[in-house]
């Protein structure tokens, strides 16, 4: 993402993506941007006046931009870290936003497959344990299946 350039966000099918991004084991997907994500992008790049080239620059301590870009990963890691520490969320583990994320997105009723190609996964599996599905017994799924008895 530190590479992410602002030409590279397209619109298809009216919705905002990062087309043709490359992941773990070079597997392509287009990922969807979602519209309050947009919107902060979209206010920082008019705040920075960035109309082309990466969109994440680095900041110097006099708030002013300093080269093309952030050029280390780990940098945006800390400031991420830094900040979960200031709220209820404590410590945080790389793959704890990817797990979260596939969480929300089941929880506001994603489908499965598509939570699966959102986080790039080869194999439904991999996508189920970062779930933990579980057995919901309130609301059992077979309790509307139309069966007459």
């Amino acid at each position: 993402m530190i590479a992410l350039t602002v030409d590279q966000m397209q619109q298809r099918e009216g919705q905002w993506v990062i087309p043709d991004l490359e992941g773990k084991g070079g597997r392509v997907r287009t990922v969807p941007i979602p519209a309050p994500v947009k919107v902060r992008i979209d206010v920082w790049l008019r705040a920075a006046a960035i109309t082309e080239g990466r969109i994440f620059r680095a900041i110097n301590k006099g708030d002013s931009m300093t080269g093309e870009g952030v050029a280390d990963e780990k940098a945006i890691w800390r400031l991420v870290v830094d900040y979960a520490a200031q709220t209820s969320l404590g410590q945080l583990a790389t793959h704890d936003l990817r797990r979260t994320c596939a969480k929300l997105c089941r929880k506001a009723g994603g489908d499965l497959e598509q939570i699966q190609l959102l986080l790039g996964h080869a194999s439904i599996a991999t996508t189920e344990r970062y779930l933990g599905t579980e057995l919901e017994l309130a609301t059992s799924v077979n309790d509307d299946m139309g069966l007459e008895l």
